[in-house]
């Protein structure tokens, strides 16, 4: 019997190990795909004009994965060390809180979710398991642990004073945001409970349906809610940017007759020059650029329709033409459970893309960087 318990208690052991040392980095390693290629053919002047562009980029969910930032990592597309590399000066970081276990761009379900064990194998603390607005809260953290934890290459950033502090002295400047604002729980004072854990830009609605409203990838299709046009109110009498990429189209139109501050999509394609179900119509598009927002130009398969270099410029220019040049970034949508062509590294490639597809310097700072930092120096909180 005693060499029956010792063997149990073994297995115990080597499932416990296998549970939280192994599970959770295969998973991601599979989830946060890079597709293999030969190293991209960079010209040096390419280079060097991407060496003096402040790159800026609306969206990475690298705060959802088991990996220290501040550290190199052979998986997933981002870390503090490849952002380095690629000249990222500006990044928003975007909380993932709740997942619904089929997650597709058609119709999801609100009533299950898929983190919650993901979350107890990488070790979470228990407050995360049952609670989204404690997830929220948890990742706010992260980053407050990543700015202690490399002082000389991170600023959390909070104000356009942080924003502009971190582009002076060549850091990269962090913004937090949240991907659906279920992590509210239906209570507005969680607002300024996220707000004060460094909460600057607010998603309304991720895959599915919640007490703001409809989801792009919801079962109702419906607008905002009344708790909805509340907390759109809250928000942006607290200074948060709005951002409505995975909201229903009527949710877009809500907002915009709601508010006339900018709003933003943060990662996205354009339907127009990828018509996929990810994408919302140009017409919904153009209206959020003639209120003055943004729109990231996301570089997965079902946003770009490629996942090249090239095919990612593409739609840059086809995004362009359409909405504008003021109105264009970056919304990679790193570490979102997507696969790219290139790692955040590797960001000089599309440099070159952009600079192959007949963009001229001007039009590639200002897509690269330049119309991200000036939005985000607006309309941040001034300190």
């Amino acid at each position: 019997m005693k060499w029956v318990g010792i063997g149990v208690a073994a297995l115990v052991v080597i499932g416990l190990y296998f549970f939280y040392g192994v599970l959770p980095q295969r998973f991601d390693a599979k989830t946060n795909v890079v597709l293999p290629h030969e190293p991209y053919d960079v010209s040096d002047a390419a280079r060097a004009l991407h060496g003096t562009i402040p790159i800026a980029d609306l969206h990475a969910d690298t705060l959802l994965w088991k990996r220290n930032p501040a550290k190199r990592h052979s998986r997933g597309q981002t870390d503090l060390m490849r952002l380095r590399e690629g000249g990222v000066a500006l990044q928003v970081f975007t909380a993932v809180t709740k997942v619904p276990p089929d997650m597709n761009l058609d119709e999801n379900a609100s009533d299950k979710d898929s983190l919650t064990l993901l979350m107890i194998a990488q070790g979470w603390p228990p407050r995360t398991w049952f609670s989204i607005y404690e997830r929220a809260a948890f990742q706010a953290d992260r980053l407050v642990k990543l700015e202690s934890a490399a002082p000389d290459d991170f600023v959390f950033v909070r104000s356009a004073s942080d924003l502009q502090r971190a582009l002076d002295q060549g850091k990269l400047g962090g913004v937090y945001g949240i991907e659906g604002a279920h992590p509210l729980e239906g209570k507005l004072e969680n607002i300024a409970l996220l707000r004060a854990k460094g909460l600057r830009v607010m998603g309304l609605q991720h895959f599915f349906d919640n007490e703001l409203g409809g989801s792009l990838h919801g079962q109702s299709g419906a607008g905002l809610t009344g708790f909805g046009k509340e907390a759109v109110d809250e928000a942006v009498r607290q200074g948060m940017i709005i951002d409505v990429a995975h909201s229903s189209q009527a949710v877009v139109r809500d907002v915009l007759a709601r508010t006339t501050k900018p709003v933003i999509v943060s990662h996205t394609g354009l339907k127009g020059h990828c018509d996929t179900a990810r994408n919302i119509p140009d017409d919904l598009m153009k209206a959020i650029a003639d209120q003055g927002g943004l729109v990231g130009v996301g570089y997965w398969e079902a946003a770009a329709c490629s996942t090249t270099p090239e095919g990612i410029a593409s739609q840059i220019v086809y995004a362009i033409d359409l909405l504008g040049l003021d109105h264009v970034a970056l919304g990679s949508d790193y570490d979102g459970a997507v696969t790219t062509g290139f790692d955040a590294s590797e960001l000089p490639a599309l440099t070159q893309a952009l600079m192959d597809a007949g963009l001229t310097e001007d039009q590639i700072r200002a897509v690269m960087g330049g119309n991200a930092v000036r939005f985000f120096l607006e309309h941040l909180p001034a300190q």
